[in-house]
């Protein structure tokens, strides 16, 4: 007698397969059973949603706003009529009174007042003068350089020779070297003015005045072909002996 059984087959070799199958297939039916839910039909309640009482909206009365009419304009201005009239017809001119009160006005004749013009001193300073002043004695100088260092050797020369240097002596002041610091103006006209002076002892400062005040009379300073007024510095320098 043959057997039934194929001997070839082998039913062990798929176990794995079935099993992994099966267990797929139980977890999934498990998990349904677990999340399924039911509902208690009472709770249910069945019922029709009528909208039409809340869709109806309250409008607002408003009231339209009337806008008055424009005003009328304005009527055209009157156009007036000229006539005119031949020259045969005579016009009668109307004579328009004045109604101003007639006041009696006397005239004041205004005499003329003449003005005089003063002229301003202009001072223009040493160094910069296009003409300078020209001591006497230096009117053969041709440039204006040399007759700046003309005048300043005259009038140097013009001190030492009036100034009083015994009176440093009698004043009674210290030995050494003293200095008086001197200023003047030759104004316009050539006339030395407005002559300062500044040492260390009042009497000496006097005898400084006194000295600058002797200078001659000089041609004056010209600036542009005017006559202008130029200042002029210089030191008195002098030693007292012991």
């Amino acid at each position: 007698m043959e057997p039934k059984k194929n001997p070839k087959s082998d039913v062990s070799r798929n176990s794995s397969l079935y099993f992994a199958v099966g267990l797929a297939l139980m977890l999934g039916i498990a998990y349904l059973a677990i999340n399924y839910k039911t509902y208690d039909k009472s709770n249910i309640v069945a019922d029709t949603l009528n909208l039409d009482d809340d869709l109806e909206e309250e409008v607002p009365i408003t009231e339209q706003i009337v806008t008055p009419p424009p005003p009328p304009p304005p009527p055209p201005p009157t156009i007036e009529v000229i006539e005119v009239v031949e020259d045969e017809v005579e016009v009668e001119e109307t004579v328009v009174e004045s109604t101003e009160t007639e006041m009696d006005t006397e005239i004041v004749e205004v005499e003329e007042v003449e003005v005089e013009e003063v002229e301003e001193d202009i001072e223009v300073p040493f160094h910069v003068i296009e003409n300078v002043a020209v001591f006497p004695g230096c009117e053969g100088e041709k440039t204006n350089a040399a007759k700046k260092e003309c005048m300043n050797a005259k009038v140097n020369k013009f001190i030492q020779r009036k100034f009083n240097t015994d009176l440093a002596n009698d004043l009674g002041l210290a030995p050494g070297k003293k200095r008086i610091f001197c200023r003047f103006k030759v104004d316009k006209n050539g006339n030395v003015t407005a002559i300062q002076t500044r040492g260390p002892h009042p009497a000496l400062e006097k005898e400084a005045q006194k000295v600058l005040a002797q200078l001659p009379k000089m041609k004056p300073g010209k600036q542009r072909g005017k006559a202008v007024v130029m200042p002029f510095s210089i030191p008195i320098v002098f030693q007292v002996q012991d």
